[in-house]
Order: structure tokens, then C-alpha cells, then sequence
């Protein structure tokens, strides 16, 4: 089994470039808000668990979020691998990954990450806000702290992954085909 990371900051376009790296590679995409969504709409136990910490306003614990991600890898058949978007998300989020996957003997394949400048980040950001229309997140000062939290939390993965090896990056600055041609350039390398 391949377990691919999907990385980057918000705006990245992650979301876009995910559809067509799981159907080109036969990967099963685990994004963990959806994943969440799933869990709750099926009222399993996980499911009704985080239905009450959202309820009330609560982050979701790592360890919850861990389980979802657990149970796909151990339900879902017929797939070449997994692709990993939006976890982990912390250092402790990609130690407990990787603790999950050894158990099975496994290890993270590969992190494939989309990186655009802050400047990018705030732009498209704004414009899907004004697409989506979200206003709340066109406010500026709710773009400048997910650039923050992502600088502050997230980025220390890519340390962690370079330690490893494991991280590949990819100028996301380009149009969505060129990004995408740079995304399975990657994949076709690590595949090889």
C-alpha cells in the first residue's frame, strides 16, 4: 500500500489537485473533514462523539480523528493507497500516523506539498470566500491567523518529513493543468 500526504497552506488547491491524483493513481482520497461528516451521518460511535464536541464549539480530539483514519485504512479495499489531506496537521498528529501505520509495517510513501507564497495564500483565499460566499472568511484578520496557525503548527511537518526523506514539494503558483502536471511528474518519479 502507498499512504501519500497531500500538503500545503490553505489556497493551496490541495482540494482540486486531490480529485485527479486518486483517480489517476487509484487512491483512496481521506479528507478529514469529510471523514467526519461520514462517521456522524452513519451515527457510529466516533461519529456521535465528535457530533457532540462540534455541537459544542469543541475542536475534535486528535485520538478521534485518529481512529476515523485507522478504520479506513483497515476497511477500505481495491485501492493502490491512500491520499492523505488535511492530517496530519501537527508533529504529534504525523508521530501517531506513523505508530498507526507501523502496525500493519508500514510508513508514510511519500508527502506530496503545494506551496504557494503568503501573498497567493490571501488572494485565494479571498476570492473563495467571495465564490463561496463566505464572508466571514474574506475578513482579513481571519486570512492573516490561517496563515499564522498554518506557519506556527503545520510547517514543523515539513522538517519532521524532510528528516525522513519523505518531503517533495511542488511550486503552486501556476495554473491548475501546470500545477497538475507538476503533481504526477512527482508521482510517476515516486512510483517508478
Amino acid at each position: 500500500m502507498k499512504y501519500y500526504i497531500l500538503f500545503g497552506p490553505p489556497g493551496a488547491g490541495k482540494g482540486t489537485q486531490a480529485t485527479a491524483i486518486v483517480e489517476k493513481y487509484n487512491l483512496r482520497h481521506i479528507s478529514t473533514g469529510e471523514l467526519l461528516r461520514k462517521e456522524i451521518a452513519a451515527g457510529s460511535e466516533l461519529g456521535l462523539r465528535a457530533k457532540s464536541l462540534i455541537d459544542a464549539g469543541a475542536l475534535v480530539p486528535d485520538e478521534v480523528v485518529e481512529g476515523m483514519i485507522e478504520s479506513e485504512f483497515n476497511t477500505v479495499k481495491g485501492v493502490a493507497g491512500f491520499l492523505l489531506d488535511g492530517f496530519p496537521r501537527t508533529t504529534a498528529q504525523a508521530e501517531a500516523l506513523d505508530k498507526i501505520l507501523a502496525k500493519t509495517g508500514e510508513t508514510v510513501t511519500s508527502v506530496v506539498s503545494i506551496m504557494i507564497p503568503d501573498e497567493m495564500i490571501k488572494e485565494r483565499i479571498r476570492h473563495r470566500a467571495t465564490i463561496e460566499g463566505r464572508a466571514d472568511d474574506a475578513k482579513e484578520e481571519t486570512i492573516d491567523n490561517r496563515i499564522k496557525t498554518y506557519h506556527e503548527k503545520t510547517e514543523p511537518l515539513v522538517e519532521y518529513y524532510r528528516a525522513q526523506g519523505k518531503y517533495r514539494e511542488i511550486d503552486g503558483t501556476g495554473t491548475i493543468d501546470q500545477v497538475r502536471t507538476n503533481v504526477f511528474t512527482l508521482m510517476d518519479s515516486l512510483n517508478g
